[in-house]
């Protein structure tokens, strides 16, 4: 195998909706770096898309999971049969400029301790905006909320080159990111309770507490549709946010901070479930009582803090000192003081 070109699988999730997954593998098919194999992880699709997508691209990899096991369940399936050194996770609903590829591939190549990559993600449909999801680089603030050079909440910044450094980021977008299979396999992979959304900020959290960095490099481009699969007006999709969130919140902190932000963490859902209430969205204001009635689950929480405690090189001190955990809220930043950009909290 050439070090220089190893190989790499390209992982796609997939749930129904022919048309966005045919536009993507034909995407990759432009793509300049050429050492790759493709696996379609399907769950448990109720369309014909696959049959389409097999009878249209014969070199690719088909794996039918019997069940929809979310992003989570779906790239633990394909990183399982994955030959790759490198593994590729990317969304469906996603088109890639043609040297992305090369461009991230360098990134780990060229710095054995970073063990994800993202690419800059913009919308696809106004190509001069960043995507939601993932934007250009991800974070947390102390209390587990997530946010973006480029995407503060619902605030998405139009891409004008201001955060094209590419640097050492928190959290490496489930939209498209490059990691090493080695360090995927070691790590656990992705917790398959998340199931979807948040779970690769969990695995990103578990390369910094083993010792590895997650990276941007801006001179990778995705383009990304968004809410292909589960829609933003989605209650289940509140639900998942918030329920993760705060898991992570109680295990992958030491025990005594977890704690101790646990109660101040409840306030704001509470406080986010009244909003949802004005804005006369009953279903995602129950989600979020559903989510904190799903932190009962101990023995499932004691099982990922164990995880957590094998895996930990780093503690949580270290994370705050380099600046990797943001060490204000997010939320008092933006909704109370009105920082609605990055650079108004970086």
């Amino acid at each position: 195998m050439n070090e220089k070109n190893p190989l790499v699988s390209i992982i796609i999730p997939h749930y129904n909706n022919y048309s966005i997954l045919e536009e993507c593998i034909q995407s990759i098919d432009n793509i300049k770096y050429k050492t790759i194999e493709i696996i379609i992880v399907d769950n448990n699709s109720i369309d014909d898309s696959i049959s389409k997508i097999q009878n249209k691209f014969l070199d690719i990899i088909i794996y039918k999971s019997n069940k929809n096991l979310g992003y989570a369940g779906g790239c633990n399936l394909g990183a399982s049969i994955a030959k790759g050194e490198y593994l590729f996770f990317l969304n469906n609903d996603t088109i890639h400029k043609d040297d992305c590829l090369d461009h991230l591939v360098d990134t780990l190549n060229i710095n054995q301790n970073i063990a994800s990559v993202q690419p800059k993600i913009k919308n696809y449909n106004q190509k001069t905006m960043f995507d939601y999801a993932g934007a250009s680089g991800g974070f947390i603030d102390f209390f587990v909320y997530p946010f973006c050079r480029g995407r503060l909440f619902n605030t998405i910044e139009e891409d004008n080159g201001q955060y094209d450094n590419s640097v050492k980021v928190f959290w490496t977008s489930g939209t498209a990111f490059l990691t090493r299979k080695d360090i995927f396999i070691k790590l656990k992979g992705f917790d398959e309770k998340l199931f979807s959304h948040m779970e690769e900020i969990d695995y990103c959290w578990k390369c910094y507490l083993a010792g590895y960095d997650c990276y941007i490099n801006t001179n990778a481009i995705v383009y990304h549709h968004g809410a292909k699969t589960l829609s933003h007006e989605s209650y289940f999709k509140t639900y998942l946010n918030h329920r993760n969130s705060m898991i992570l919140l109680l295990t992958n902190y030491n025990l005594a901070l977890s704690l101790f932000l646990i109660p101040f963490r409840i306030i704001l859902e509470i406080l986010s479930s009244i909003l949802e209430l004005f804005k006369l969205r009953i279903f995602h204001f129950f989600a979020h009582y559903i989510a904190i009635l799903s932190l009962l689950n101990i023995l499932y929480l004691f099982k990922r803090r164990r995880l957590i405690n094998d895996i930990r090189v780093i503690n949580d001190s270290k994370l705050f000192k380099n600046k990797i955990i943001y060490n204000q809220s997010i939320v008092l930043k933006y909704f109370l003081f009105k920082n609605i950009f990055y650079k108004d909290i970086k």
